[in-house]
């Protein structure tokens, strides 16, 4: 099983809790779930995991670079899984909804601006809040 080879090359024991969880978290529609829809989720498919133990796996998890943890402005936190590659976010202030895009421009540009400010870049995140126009 996939998700069990996930857990140990993470150096994550193999339990019940943490197969459930990192199967809910890569086989939802939603890229970006939080504690609280992963455990929904769960309920909802009948596994017993509760709220305490889905908020500590998930926590295991982001130390363990299975998950990113997002804090978007006005939201609670959201994980989505470690894919490897970079991507930035929009995030929609009337829906919440969270979609991903990737341009090789603006990654260019970032990498300039730090640049010419005599720094190196070590990581970023980039996040723009939108709403759908005429609404």
């Amino acid at each position: 099983m996939v998700e069990n080879q996930e857990l140990r090359k993470a150096g994550l024991k193999v339990t019940l809790p943490r197969v459930k969880i990192l199967q809910m978290l890569d086989h939802s529609p939603e890229r970006h779930m939080s504690a609280e829809d992963v455990y929904k989720a769960l309920m909802e498919a009948g596994d017993d995991v509760g709220l305490a133990t889905v908020y500590r796996v998930l926590t295991q998890f982001e130390s363990a670079g299975l998950v990113v943890r997002h804090n978007f402005d006005g939201g609670h936190a959201v994980f989505e899984l470690a894919d490897g590659e970079h991507h930035d976010h929009m995030v929609c202030v009337d829906t919440g909804e969270v979609i991903e895009f990737f341009d090789a421009e603006i990654e260019r540009r970032q990498r300039e601006i730090v640049r010419e400010h005599g720094f190196e870049m070590v990581d970023h995140n980039l996040v723009l809040y939108v709403k759908k126009k005429g609404v």
